[in-house]
């Protein structure tokens, strides 16, 4: 059952994934990414997660595409933008198939990361799910959350800065 439940949802994800790329209109690109998110979520019900599928939900299904949305609608993307770039499609198509059979390589040739960490799944059920993530969030990952903050608020401002008119 459950891996049947897996591969049906591994279908939505892969397909709602294409769909990104090749709906016409923005934000209904947008709203297949919401569905590849809800995707990943079940991804981590399944890996016992469920604090992690709550952020996915919250965070990035919620949060950040209300922001995607509204910067689509702020920036007002019409159909002229997207034909006058559609050259590049090709070579888009390629180097995501050249990128494909390299991350298939290199995932085939050896381990994932070939670092074994010190959280084991007993860790996980003394402690809880959100202690762990937040210690190593706020102690050894803070210099990256920060970063990631950042580059979203420069991302907002950079989006508000192209679609102001001219004063």
């Amino acid at each position: 059952m459950e891996s049947i439940l897996f591969y049906l949802t591994s279908a939505v994800a892969i397909l709602s994934a294409f769909y990104v790329t090749k709906c016409r209109n923005p934000v209904n690109s947008a709203l297949c990414l919401v569905t590849t998110f809800l995707c990943l979520a079940v991804f981590y019900v399944m890996l016992d997660a469920p604090f992690m599928a709550a952020i996915q939900i919250m965070v990035y299904a919620g949060a950040i595409m209300v922001l995607i949305i509204f910067v689509i609608m702020l920036l007002n993307l019409g159909s002229s933008l997207k034909s006058r770039y559609t050259h590049g499609l090709a070579a888009g198509g390629i180097l995501a198939g050249i990128m494909l059979l390299l991350t298939n390589f290199f995932i085939r040739r050896g381990e994932a990361t070939g670092i074994g960490g010190n959280v084991t799944s007993d860790l996980v059920k003394s402690y809880g799910h959100t202690e762990l993530i937040g210690k190593a969030m706020f102690t050894d990952f803070l210099l990256p959350f920060e970063i990631a903050s950042i580059l979203l608020l420069v991302a907002i401002v950079g989006a508000v800065v192209l679609s102001k008119r001219k004063v």
